[in-house]
Parts: C-alpha cells; structure tokens; sequence
C-alpha cells in the first residue's frame, strides 16, 4: 500500500491549511493508499542553526524538539502533501524550519525523497499565494520530488479576519482534486514501474 504524508503548516485550531491538507488526502482510495496527517500546531519544530553537524553526524544533531519524528514520516512516505497558510507572502516560518533542516539532513545523509511524488497546497485571503507556492515547489524540485500538475495552482482563498471557510472556495477544491488525482496515477505508475 502506499503511503502519502499530509502536513499542515498551520499553528491556528481547525485551520484553513489543515482542512485543505485533510481534503486533499480523504481523495486517495483506502484500497491503495494509506494516508496520514502531521499538524505542526501540536509540535516543536526549531530552525535550522547552520552547524552542519548533519554532514558527519548523517542526522539532525537538534534533538529537543519534534524534527526527527516528522522527518521520519516524510522519509517513509511515499507521497508528500505539504500545506501553508499565507500571512506575508512566504511559508510560514516552522514548516520552513521543518523542510531546511529536512533538505540539508537529506542533503548530506542521501536520497531519501528522490522519486516520491508531492506538491504544495498554500492558503490565503488576498494574495501572496504565488511566493509561497513557489517556495514549496523550489524545495520539491531541490530534492527531486516529482510535481504533477492539476489544472491551476492548488491554492485557496479564505479566512477573510480569522474565519475558517475553505471548504466555501469551490474553485481551489476542484484543484486540489485534479492534483490528487493526478499524484495517485503517478504513484501507481511508479509502483509499477519504479525505474520510469
């Protein structure tokens, strides 16, 4: 069965970013796929402090915080759906702790993401949904996780003063289905023919 990772870079309660990411996995068939979620409200992720320990220690040498666990997960998983709320045009500042220290422990330790298939789903009211978005794609491409694509940006406008209405954007839903459709076709692609 394969396995997809759902993370919500959200700190708020019943975020707009959880239920985007809870949305987008409730699409993957139980049959062929097992899904799970990793909310980083309830979490201690620190930034990375550019020691390069990881370079001869081959991990995180941070070890008073939740980092190895979510690392763990995102290594087994064989599909990655990584979700941000937009504040100020950029990834919320923990989920960009969690996915730094994870590139440079994959960096110097292997390829541990290389083939998975995932994307970025980013959550706003205006705008800064584009910066964001691009900076999950960049550090997708960077540890050569394959993208599919849908048929726009799997991005969402709520949360007009704090409310907790995605579920009301119709358009950013129908995108995040078609890329979740797209990524379990791929995924079952790659399972079958894994040097594709």
């Amino acid at each position: 069965m394969l396995k997809v990772l759902g993370i919500s870079g959200s700190l708020r309660e019943n975020s707009n970013t959880e239920y985007l990411v809870r949305y987008a996995l409730s699409l993957f068939p139980d049959t062929e796929f097992k899904t799970e979620l990793v909310s980083l409200k309830e979490l201690v992720i620190k930034p990375c402090q550019g020691c390069y320990g990881c370079l001869t220690a081959r991990k995180c040498v941070q070890e008073d915080d939740d980092f190895e666990f979510v690392y763990q997960k995102m290594a087994e998983a064989d599909g990655l759906i990584i979700g941000t709320p937009v504040y100020f045009s950029s990834v919320h500042p923990q989920l960009m702790a969690l996915l730094d220290r994870a590139g440079f422990v994959r960096l110097w330790t292997g390829e541990q993401f290389s083939g998975k298939v995932g994307g970025p789903i980013t959550v706003a009211r205006r705008a800064g949904h584009n910066t964001a978005f691009a900076q999950l794609l960049l550090w997708f491409f960077i540890n050569d996780i394959i993208v599919p694509g849908s048929s726009y940006w799997t991005m969402a406008v709520a949360g007009s003063r704090g409310a907790r209405d995605a579920a009301k954007d119709e358009e950013g839903l129908r995108h995040i289905t078609k890329f979740v459709k797209n990524m379990s076709r791929v995924m079952k692609a790659l399972q079958v023919a894994p040097d594709l």
